[in-house]
């Protein structure tokens, strides 16, 4: 694959005293770059997700790491052919991670490394916590591991108790992870202040899982917020857990329905994303508001109508990647 652009994430803990001259500072050190990106900046710290041309991704990464405060963050890269974003955001958040109540992020569960990470799960003593949501962990989890029924953050709390009635929370090893461990500073916290005396949580999340051991105790795809929607952990082809809304075959793939008035997202195999051009119901193809169609950039859900006159269909089909 043609490795042209960069994709950078990574979070950083860090007392920021005044986030908006951080935000000005990006925008500033962005401005006239061809550079994509998803950043929130609060007094907690910085959340980025961005994609830019190698040279201009390896740029910015010495221009954070040149300042002392930021010199410790570690970045999540991978090499990609064009952005996967739609457009530059920086922002200011008050939280990087909602939740409607103080963290202290001192109190988090302990980093394990990757290679840790599987020998816990081999040993077998140990409860696996998925704190993503729920239609991320139906193409792709670990072994074992469970997703907790929470529609909105605040839901772990219940959730905690109810293990609390499983398990010893003073003598059960509770594993947690997610997509790159931004979430996972959060509801750890929540676990130790419930009473769980052995949290864990996995460092650099899925993502750095990936990069170090591929997909050894994974099973499926890991479901990304960004243009890619669904992204194999390793080189090796990856089994789909999960099947098309359509015709219940097999399918990891995500879309959001071409009726931007709908933009339900549903897993769809190619040969109905074809037939159906995009849309996740009958009744959504005679909508006024269609996204344009095109098999190349059908997964593309965050680019609006208006863009799409202004877009180039990738040269690399993205179905099945």
């Amino acid at each position: 694959m043609d490795s042209s652009h960069k994709i950078i994430a990574y979070y950083f803990l860090t007392s920021i005293d005044n986030p908006q001259i951080e935000v000005a500072l990006h925008k500033a050190y962005f401005k006239d770059k061809d550079i994509k990106s998803r950043i929130y900046i609060s007094e907690e710290g910085i959340n980025c997700q961005m994609s830019a041309e190698a040279h201009v991704a390896d740029n910015y990464i010495n221009w954070l790491k040149e300042r002392p405060q930021f010199a410790d963050i570690f970045f999540k890269i991978d090499p990609y052919h064009e952005h996967v974003f739609p457009k530059q955001t920086v922002k200011y958040r008050r939280q990087l991670v909602a939740f409607d109540a103080p963290v202290d992020y001192a109190n988090s569960g302990k980093h394990v490394s990757p290679q840790e990470w599987d020998q816990m799960i081999a040993k077998g003593d140990s409860v696996v916590i998925d704190v993503r949501n729920d239609y991320e962990w139906k193409i792709g989890h670990f072994e074992g591991a469970e997703c907790p029924p929470c529609q909105k953050s605040k839901d772990f709390i219940a959730y905690a108790e109810q293990l609390k009635l499983r398990v010893d929370p003073k003598k059960t090893p509770v594993m947690m992870y997610c997509t790159g461990g931004i979430r996972c500073e959060t509801f750890s916290t929540l676990l130790k202040e419930g009473g769980f005396e052995q949290v864990y949580q996995l460092n650099g999340g899925v993502i750095n899982y990936g990069h170090e051991n591929g997909s050894k105790h994974w099973n499926g795809k890991l479901f990304v917020f960004d243009d890619r929607m669904a992204i194999p952990l390793s080189d090796s082809p990856s089994t789909p857990i999960s099947n098309c809304q359509h015709c219940n075959q097999p399918s990891d793939t995500y879309i959001n329905c071409a009726n931007m008035d709908c933009n339900h997202l549903f897993l769809c195999c190619p040969s109905c994303l074809e037939k159906r051009q995009g849309c996740c119901k009958s009744s959504c193809s005679s909508s006024p508001n269609l996204r344009p169609y095109h098999k190349l950039t059908a997964h593309k859900p965050f680019l609006k109508k208006h863009n799409y006159r202004n877009s180039k269909p990738s040269a690399t089909p993205p179905i099945n990647q």
